[in-house]
C-alpha cells in the first residue's frame, strides 16, 4: 500500500509525492517560549516525531526543522514583569522543552532556527515582498496586502470578504485594510530591536516561519506541521507570503494535528487553561505520555484526563510485559521451544505477519497511529494466550518467538514507545541475591523445602523474584 496523505489546503488524502523522490523535508511549527511547555504543545511534536519516524522507516532521507519564536510581545511582557532579558525567558523555556521532549522519546530536529537569528532572512523576504506591491510600509511599520493574494482564504475555507467583519485596525496601525497583517514591527522605547530598512524594529510572528522554513528546505516543501489552531491566521499568512515571494507552490502536504481538550475547552497558555508537562511526567512516565498521545489519530481532537493516561499506562505495561516474556523465550536454551515447526509455531508466525501488515497499512493511510497501536494489541492477546496455556508441546519454536520480537522491534522504531528500545528479561541481579539464589537451590537439591522457601522471601524482599524453570532458576525484578 502507498503512503496516503491528507493535504488540510486539497481537503483529502493523497498519495505522498515528495519534491524530490527519496526524500521528505518536513517544517512544524515550534513553541513561542514565553512559559514552559504544555501537553497540548507535546501533541504536536509527538506526532511530528512519529510521522518523522515512519518516513525514515521507508527509506526517505528526512530533514526536519522545528522553529522557536524566541522573541514576540508576550515574551517581552514576560521580560519586563521578572526584570530580565527577554533571553533569559526565551532560553529558559527552550531548556524546559528539550528536557521534556528527552521524556517523552522524541528526536531532536535536524535545525531549531530561532527567529532572532534569522533577522537578515525575514528582512530580504520583506523587501522581495515590498519589491512586488505585496507589502507597504508606514512609519516604520510593514504590512501585507492581503487582497493583492488572489488564493487568500483557501487553506482555512475563508472568503476574503467575509473576513473583513471580524477584521480591525487597532490603535497605532496605519494598515490601507484592516485585512492586512504585520510582516515588521517598528520598535518601541525599551523593546529589543534589530536594524532593518524601515527603521529599528522586530519580525512579525507570521513571517518569521517563511523565511526560515524556505531557508533550509527550499521553496516549495514537502510537508508543514501544526495544530488546528495555526491554520488561521498563521499558516493562512504563510502561504500568502511565501507564494507571493516565490510564485511557487510553498506546501505540499499541510498537517494538522487536533487539539487536546480539558472539560470540553482547548487547552491555552493564554487562558491558563493547560496542564504544563512537568507536571504530568510527576505522575505518569513520559512513555505513558507518549503512548497516550499516541494511541489516537493524531489528526483528532482528544479529551484531556488521568483516567485516560492510567489506561495508557496499564495498555503500555501489557506490551512491555509481553516483550520481556518474549526475550525470556529467546534467552532460555533452545532445547525449551520447540524443535519442530508445530501447528502452534506456524499459526504465530502468520499471525505476526499479518499484525505488522495491517500495522503498516494504517501506517500508510495517513499516519494513523490509533488503528496501528490497535494491531499491536492484537498481537499482545494471542501471545498473552500462548503464555496462558503454559509450556506444552505445542508451545511455538524459537524462530517463532524471534519473528514475534522483530515484530516490536517495528513497532517500537516507528512509534518510539520505549526510550532504551524493547524491555528485555530481568536486569543485572545484585550479587547478594545471586548468592541467596544460589543458596537456594542448593536447598532445594537437599530437599529442605522449609528453608528454600525462607531463602525466596528474602530475595522477594529485595526487589525479585524467581521462576523455577527446567535448565535453572530465571531471577527477575518483582512487577
Amino acid at each position: 500500500m502507498a503512503l496516503k496523505v491528507y493535504d488540510t489546503l486539497r481537503g483529502r488524502k493523497e498519495e505522498f509525492a515528495p519534491v524530490t523522490s527519496g526524500t521528505a523535508g518536513i517544517y512544524f511549527c515550534g513553541m513561542t517560549v514565553q512559559d514552559k511547555p504544555h501537553i497540548g504543545h507535546m501533541l504536536a511534536f509527538v506526532a511530528g516525531d512519529m510521522i518523522r519516524r515512519y518516513l525514515l522507516f521507508k527509506g526517505f532521507k528526512v530533514t526536519y526543522v522545528q522553529n522557536f519564536t524566541d522573541i514576540d510581545d508576550k515574551i517581552i511582557a514576560k521580560a519586563n514583569e521578572e526584570g530580565v532579558d527577554y533571553r533569559t525567558i526565551a532560553e529558559r523555556n527552550m531548556k524546559e522543552y528539550f528536557t521534556y521532549a528527552e521524556e517523552l522519546n522524541i528526536m531532536r530536529a535536524d535545525v531549531y532556527p530561532l527567529a532572532t537569528e534569522h533577522i537578515g532572512d525575514i528582512v530580504a523576504l520583506i523587501r522581495t515582498l515590498e519589491e512586488k506591491g505585496f507589502a507597504y510600509a508606514v512609519g516604520g511599520d510593514v504590512y501585507y496586502r492581503v487582497r493583492n493574494f488572489s488564493r487568500y482564504g483557501r487553506l482555512s475555507k475563508r472568503n476574503v470578504d467575509e473576513l473583513v467583519s471580524g477584521a480591525r485596525i487597532d490603535v497605532g496601525e496605519a494598515k490601507e485594510d484592516p485585512l492586512d497583517f504585520t510582516l515588521w514591527k517598528a520598535a518601541k522605547e525599551g523593546e529589543p530591536a534589530w536594524e532593518s530598512p524601515w527603521g529599528m524594529g522586530r519580525p512579525g510572528w507570521h513571517i518569521e516561519c517563511s523565511a526560515m522554513s524556505m531557508k533550509y528546505l527550499g521553496t516549495t516543501i514537502d510537508m508543514h506541521g501544526g495544530g488546528q489552531d495555526l491554520v488561521f491566521p498563521h499558516h493562512e499568512n504563510e502561504i500568502a507570503q511565501s507564494e507571493a515571494a516565490t510564485g511557487k507552490q510553498f506546501i505540499r502536504y499541510w498537517m494538522h494535528n487536533g487539539l487536546l481538550n480539558l472539560r470540553g475547552e482547548k487547552m491555552s497558555k493564554s487562558t491558563g487553561h493547560f496542564f504544563a508537562i512537568e507536571d504530568i511526567v510527576k505522575e505518569f512516565s513520559g512513555e505513558v505520555v507518549r503512548f497516550y498521545l499516541l494511541s489516537t489519530h493524531f489528526r483528532s481532537s482528544t479529551e484531556f484526563s488521568r483516567e485516560r493516561l492510567r489506561e495508557a499506562e496499564a495498555g503500555l505495561e501489557r506490551i512491555r510485559n509481553v516483550c520481556v516474556w518474549i526475550d525470556e523465550r529467546l534467552e532460555s536454551p533452545r532445547g525449551a521451544q520447540n524443535a519442530a515447526v508445530s501447528p502452534e509455531s506456524s499459526r504465530l508466525i502468520a499471525f505476526t505477519d499479518e499484525a505488522v501488515a495491517a500495522f503498516l497499512d494504517a501506517m500508510d493511510d495517513d499516519f494513523n497511529s490509533g488503528e496501528a497501536v490497535g494491531h499491536v494489541f492484537r498481537l499482545v492477546r494471542e501471545l498473552n494466550r500462548i503464555r496462558a496455556e503454559g509450556n506444552g508441546a505445542e508451545v511455538p519454536s524459537f524462530e517463532a518467538f524471534e519473528k514475534a520480537r522483530g515484530a516490536f522491534e517495528t513497532f517500537d522504531r516507528i512509534l518510539g514507545l520505549f526510550k532504551g528500545g524493547l524491555p528485555k528479561a530481568g536486569r543485572e541481579i545484585p550479587p547478594e541475591v545471586s548468592a541467596l539464589v544460589a543458596e537456594r537451590e542448593a536447598a532445594r537439591k537437599a530437599k529442605d523445602w522449609k528453608r528454600a522457601d525462607e531463602l525466596r522471601g528474602r530475595v522477594a524482599a529485595l526487589g525479585f523474584v524467581i521462576e523455577d524453570r527446567p535448565a535453572g532458576p530465571l531471577v527477575k525484578p518483582a512487577r
